[in-house]
């Protein structure tokens, strides 16, 4: 069952239209292709995937799942929404009650055991030793794990582990501690207790009520250690950072793997052209790109058009983006169809103030345009603005320059 219903305003207005699993990463992909492909890559093929906010791009994208070849008769991909009436209709509110919301699902399954995942985490990952870890140690519960910075912790569920990896102890984003062994969001559990545990007790999420609860009671519990990559992109700058970091000469996340494919739902688009004046060096480009200008150190989604004259640097532009002559792009994330009009300026200046609104999530001089939007020409804007989906010339009034740390336009939320 993998987690879709997340607004995470901490990614700002990249999941003002969207839920967080069908945020576009890495050119082509969105967040939830790569908890899908795993999936299907360790040969399970009865997923579920429970959704709720603004749930039509996730939606659309699935499908009925050919993609990851789970347009199947028997198991396949279920998208499970909300609903009224029964004993479990009504809207979630956090990872655990959304699977109580759909236990008529769950009970109806076969399967002894449930694996439950995050829709909206990087990494590439093959489940089954976990599962194997947990038919071994007889478990009732078995939580991935890896190791984070000390200055990361308050960002994650933090464990204790004891003999043979049993968890002893369990701290939701602590504000201080010396552990740092974070669990993943990744979770095989015996059905039977799920189903128990959700029915018994009013638990509304995994990390703060089902798991300490279960520590408590001394139950089996145990750590499964993952050595691999895995990125939570969660918030503006390790979304961007995540990206760059695709970029990399021996990148750490290797989306080029033949043995470990990331399926996604592909568009038809033609192959990407560079002008004769195009200059590109150490960017990530997909199908449908057209560069007549300058593009350094960026990731670049199907249909980004890059004029004659414009230059994009250290920034991720999604899908059919313009970037009009003399535009000059730093340190951005641009959302999709967006224009960037002839002569603007797009993240300038050394004045870091933070965003007005989000000070504590958009602080490291990047900024971001919403879907939609277009940027008039010839406007200057600092660094860590914020533009809001579907802003048009009217929302800028008569600016000519858009000081570091504004938002302009009206949020969707």
């Amino acid at each position: 069952m993998i987690m879709g219903g997340g607004a995470s305003e901490s990614l700002s207005i990249l999941t003002e239209p969207r839920a967080e699993p069908a945020v576009p990463f890495g050119g082509k992909f969105r967040l939830i292709d790569f908890p899908l492909s795993n999936c299907v890559n360790s040969e399970i093929y009865n997923v579920a995937i429970l959704t709720q906010y603004r749930p039509f791009s996730l939606n659309n994208h699935i499908g009925i799942g050919k993609a990851w070849d789970l347009d199947r008769a028997s198991g396949g991909v279920r998208l499970l929404q909300p609903y009224q009436g029964g004993p479990y209709g009504d809207w979630q509110q956090g990872n655990a009650d959304a699977v109580r919301r759909n236990l008529d699902f769950v009970e109806a399954q076969s399967e002894d055991h449930v694996l439950i995942l995050a829709g909206d985490h990087i990494y590439l990952m093959d489940y089954r030793p976990m599962l194997r870890q947990h038919l071994q140690n007889n478990a009732d519960v078995t939580v991935g794990v890896r190791r984070v910075n000390l200055h990361e912790t308050h960002r994650y569920g933090i464990v204790s582990v004891g003999p043979e990896d049993r968890i002893l102890g369990f701290q939701e984003k602590p504000r201080r501690t010396r552990e740092t062994l974070a669990s993943m969001g990744i979770y095989v559990f015996r059905k039977d207790l799920l189903i128990d545990l959700l029915t018994s007790n009013g638990y509304v999420d995994f990390g703060r009520h089902v798991l300490p609860a279960m520590v408590e009671s001394e139950a089996a519990i145990y750590a499964y250690s993952f050595p691999g990559y895995w990125a939570d992109v969660g918030t503006v700058q390790a979304y961007w950072e995540a990206n760059m970091s695709l970029l990399a000469e021996d990148p750490a996340l290797d989306l080029h793997n033949p043995d470990w494919v990331i399926h996604t739902r592909s568009e038809e688009r033609a192959p990407s052209k560079f002008g004769p004046k195009a200059e590109a060096a150490g960017n990530l480009f997909s199908n449908g790109c057209q560069v007549h200008g300058t593009v350094e150190r960026s990731v670049l989604s199907p249909g980004v058009y890059v004029a004659e004259g414009a230059v994009v640097r250290d920034s991720v532009v999604l899908n059919d983006t313009v970037i009009e002559a003399g535009a000059v792009v730093d340190r951005c994330i641009i959302d999709k169809k967006v224009v960037i009009s002839q002569g603007a300026q797009i993240g300038t200046g050394d004045d870091n103030a933070p965003s007005k609104e989000m000070p504590n999530q958009i602080n490291t001089g990047i900024t971001l345009v919403g879907k939609g939007a277009m940027v008039p020409e010839n406007l200057t804007l600092g660094r860590n603005v914020v533009i809001h989906p579907f802003a048009d010339a009217k929302a800028f009034g008569r600016r000519k320059t858009v000081a570091s740390g504004t938002h302009i336009g009206k949020s969707m939320r």
